[in-house]
């Protein structure tokens, strides 16, 4: 087996009335973030990384935007496509690491249910998926609270 690397990335810009999930996990909140599925950038950002590490191309490629069949979905959904997608590669995902910009809401609290639905969705065990966040110390759009941002690296095995 082979070990290759992804690097995922993604933003959404706050938006009101929309429901805010985070890793998977809805938070009380009276803004979301605007996008076409429910625009959790954690998991977007893993799905990238993985597509990535099996060179399978980019979550756009997969499930477009402008498709109504992506309409408000859920991107722990969107992972357990990845993660079939993996599978039917050969692959096993070893883990996930996001790092998440966010002035609110605090993720801290809420750490170990965003990386349980994480791995749940990927088939992992909670050991395998990580999460973190900081703030963007008030600097430029992030800081203002005008949206949320994450990244995620993905280590997947392979065959030869």
């Amino acid at each position: 087996m082979a070990t290759r690397a992804g690097i995922g990335y993604d933003i959404h810009a706050k938006a009101a009335g929309r429901p805010l999930v985070l890793g998977g996990v809805r938070f009380e909140s009276d803004w979301g973030l605007a996008g076409h599925s429910d625009a959790d950038v954690i998991a977007h950002a893993i799905g990238d990384a993985l597509l990535g590490a099996m060179s399978l191309g980019d979550l756009g490629e997969h499930f477009p935007p402008g498709d109504p069949a992506w309409q408000d979905a859920s991107s722990l959904d969107l992972l357990r496509r990845i993660h079939a997608l993996v599978l039917a590669r050969g692959g096993r995902i070893v883990n996930v690491d996001a790092s998440v910009v966010a002035e609110a809401p605090k993720l801290a609290p809420r750490r170990a249910e965003m990386c349980a639905a994480i791995a749940r969705a990927l088939g992992l065990v909670e050991g395998q998926v990580s999460v973190k966040a900081t703030t963007h110390e008030r600097l430029g759009a992030l800081g203002r609270g005008e949206g949320i941002a994450a990244w995620a690296v993905a280590m997947v095995e392979v065959p030869e």
